[in-house]
């Protein structure tokens, strides 16, 4: 059957503060795993003031102590950012203190603008075309193997290995997942138009590993549930708007639902939003659960995780239990 799972951003909202997001993150999780999802995620980003998730190592470890059975991760850090041995050092720190419940989600782009990710580096070197070179050699610091430890060596290091995912939006990391073996994300939510070329390109060109016998997949996709569409619909407005800040520049914390129906779109404005949410799930549970069933069957993803933006925690927490109790009465998901 086909788990459900979620990705969070630690959303920070008008009138509330990264550390109002961050309690927020924790109460979602420790919600997420009442309601019986898979994963809990965070999601590595800088210098967008509408998200609070830019320490994903940091953040995943409190989310592991305030949880007990959920698998807690990073989908994903962004590894052109940092130096895969202290990756390495964080998340098999994590995998120690929380032995089989920590996933590291790679992915290769910055999660930011270029002048953030020049002062995150210290260098005008965007490390996208080591990409490939990295990840072997972050995996190489935790995996077991029967060769004497190298130097450099990660500690806590060999036999600490999180679940490693690659994380993508395209075909490059798509092919990557499949070469090395290891299980892959992709960012619908965000890059609808590649997700079956992609998937193709993935399983296609799928190794087993000591890792990952046979290709597992997951979609990510932009999920809002509410009693009805109608108000499900007004729910998503704050989404809406920040889709707007995001392309133009202006950005800022996620607005209120009333603030998102005052302003006044171009027609042009509201055909990028309109062509960008054309792929988000967003209604009522029976439309919110036939999308999901459609968009599995679609991909044979053998998960799906969802990401809900809404102004209010509780609006968030509801959308998941109206989705988990729909998932739940269509027979928890569909075989693959």
């Amino acid at each position: 059957m086909i788990p459900l799972s979620v990705l969070d951003l630690a959303t920070v909202t008008r009138g509330s503060t990264a550390a109002d997001a961050l309690a927020d993150t924790t109460r979602l999780a420790r919600a997420a795993e009442e309601l019986g999802y898979r994963r809990l995620w965070v999601a590595e980003h800088h210098g967008m003031p509408a998200v609070a998730s830019s320490a994903p190592a940091v953040l995943v470890g409190h989310l592991a102590d305030a949880t007990t059975t959920i698998r807690v991760g990073a989908g994903g850090v962004m590894l052109p950012n940092h130096a895969p041995l202290v990756v390495a050092e964080q998340f098999g720190t994590l995998e120690a203190l929380h032995p089989g419940r920590v996933d590291l989600g790679l992915g290769r782009a910055p999660g930011t603008d270029p002048a953030t990710a020049r002062a995150l580096r210290r260098s005008m070197d965007t490390g996208a075309d080591t990409f490939p070179d990295d990840v072997v050699e972050l995996i190489g610091y935790l995996a077991e193997s029967d060769r004497p430890p190298g130097h450099p060596s990660a500690v806590p290091g060999r036999g600490y290995l999180p679940e490693v995912w690659l994380l993508g939006s395209s075909l490059f990391s798509a092919q990557l997942a499949g070469l090395l073996g290891l299980p892959f994300s992709f960012a619908y939510h965000f890059s609808p138009g590649y997700v079956d070329a992609a998937l193709a390109r993935y399983r296609d060109s799928f190794r087993p590993s000591v890792l990952l016998g046979e290709p597992h997949a997951m979609v990510a996709v932009s999920v809002l549930c509410a009693p009805t569409t109608e108000e499900a619909t007004y729910l998503a407005g704050p989404s809406a708007l920040s889709i707007l800040q995001l392309r133009t520049g202006r950005l800022g914390p996620l607005a209120t639902p009333e603030e998102a129906a005052a302003y006044r779109f171009s027609d042009a404005e509201r055909a990028l939003v309109a062509d960008t949410q054309a792929t988000h799930l967003i209604g009522d549970p029976g439309l919110v659960g036939q999308g999901l069933v459609a968009l599995q069957r679609r991909t044979a993803a053998d998960e799906l995780m969802v990401v809900t933006r809404a102004h209010a925690f509780e609006v968030r927490v509801r959308s998941l239990a109206l989705v988990a109790e729909e998932w739940a009465r269509l027979g928890a998901g569909v075989p693959t």
